[in-house]
């Protein structure tokens, strides 16, 4: 009797590494530098109980810095999780129109969640909005090369994601104010990079009413408490400060007269590099972690550190040279 087979294991995304032990310069997975202002009591008690399944105070917080209402704001475990819940909820079997460059999962959801990628070529590295309709997502700035796009308005057919992970350090503005006027926008948000909680992960997107309660519906079905009290309650007094980005561009900007690179406006740059690999393993073997792709041997991606830190990483990339 012929047994069945298991089904073919899906793609996944494979994350920057994590070193352990001390001296390392952590410059590969776009973490802000700088930690976070928040510094409120947690009271441990409070977890004998399950937290609020929809967050409310969080909610609240975002939806009164952005002037939506709590009924445009969904919450999750970080972005990550809020693009795969969409992924499900409006992509599920469909075509969607992406970046040929951008951000890694965007291709592993499409791959688990039977999306049909229909990939659109960058223009000299850069998104051109015109050429995207129907279903659609795309990372501003984008990533891996950090290139943020202007956008006014929002093609129909379809809905349309705008995953804003690093809108913050640009001089492009968020696309929130578009969600007033088109119900088939949803913009995701992360308090990973621009708020320094990336340890604690918290995203959220926000949206007309009826996409919301549909991302609500599929979380139900997954998970009905994604977010834990404690991540709540920091996530809710960090949304209320302003981000922590003003020494990150400005050593961003910085850096960019350093090495040659694209115009980054995100809190990386995308380093252009004659053989990317060999200076990756440089740089690894003198503690100092970038993060490198095959798909592109002439560039390395650089997470903006601290000035002190990216002082490093230069002299590293001019000992190199040197060789």
């Amino acid at each position: 009797m012929m047994m069945p087979q298991p089904e073919k294991a899906k793609k996944a995304y494979i994350p920057g590494l994590q070193p352990q032990g001390e001296g390392w310069i952590k410059l590969n997975t776009n973490e802000n530098p700088y930690p976070t202002d928040v510094d409120i009591p947690i009271n441990l008690a409070n977890l004998r109980r399950y937290p609020d399944p929809d967050s409310h105070k969080l909610k609240a917080a975002i939806a009164t810095k952005y002037n939506v209402s709590e009924d445009n704001v969904f919450c999750g475990n970080g972005s990550d999780e809020v693009l795969a819940l969409a992924f499900q909820a409006f992509f599920s079997g469909t075509e969607v129109s992406m970046p040929s460059i951008s951000y890694g999962f965007y291709p592993v959801w499409a791959d688990a969640y039977g999306v049909t990628p229909r990939f659109i070529l960058l223009d000299n590295w850069r998104i051109n909005w015109c050429d995207y309709s129907g279903n659609t997502i795309i990372a501003n700035p984008n990533a891996p090369t950090g290139l943020a796009t202007e956008i006014t308005d929002i093609p129909e057919g379809g809905v349309v994601i705008i995953d804003e992970a690093y809108i913050d350090f640009a001089n492009t503005p968020s696309a929130i104010d578009l969600t007033h006027k088109y119900d088939n926008l949803l913009v995701v948000q992360t308090l990973s990079k621009a708020y320094s909680l990336a340890g604690l992960r918290v995203g959220f997107a926000v949206g007309n009413k009826k996409l919301i309660q549909q991302l609500k519906l599929f979380k139900d079905c997954f998970n009905s408490y994604p977010m834990d009290s404690i991540a709540e309650e920091v996530a809710t007094a960090a949304i209320q400060k302003p981000p922590k980005v003003a020494e990150v561009i400005k050593t961003r900007e910085w850096l960019k007269g350093q090495i040659p690179c694209l115009d980054s406006q995100a809190n990386f740059v995308f380093y252009e590099v004659e053989n990317a690999k060999n200076m990756y393993e440089h740089l690894l073997a003198n503690k100092i972690l970038v993060r490198y792709w095959d798909a592109y041997p002439n560039h390395l991606r650089v997470s903006i550190g601290t000035q002190a830190e990216m002082e490093a990483f230069i002299c590293c990339v001019r000992q190199m040279k040197q060789q």
